[in-house]
């Protein structure tokens, strides 16, 4: 007896990962995670980025200005999307049973 794939991965799914049977606690930590990754993920850029400005430019930019001005506003932006986008896979998996 085979399982079809429908069978196997009931919903749809993003990367591979399936989107359907998640908690609330285990959608609320996937959407803080991602807001998180996207924080250092900016940061990283950002830092690098003001690094190659100040060396080429000969400019003195501080570098707590990337964490102001770019990694927490795209966190907060990532944090805005990211939680109604698993709060409504939550509330759809509840409302189907």
């Amino acid at each position: 007896m085979t399982l079809s794939a429908s069978a196997e991965r009931p919903g749809g799914t993003v990367l591979g990962f399936p989107l359907k049977g998640f908690g609330l606690f285990t959608s609320m930590l996937l959407a803080f995670a991602s807001a998180f990754f996207v924080l250092c993920a900016s940061t990283a850029i950002a830092i690098f980025a003001l690094l190659a400005w100040n060396l080429i430019g000969h400019h003195a930019v501080n570098y707590a200005d990337t964490y102001r001005y770019v990694g927490f506003p795209l966190s907060l932006l990532t944090l805005a999307v990211a939680v109604p986008f698993f709060g409504i896979l939550w509330l759809r998996a509840k409302l189907r049973g």
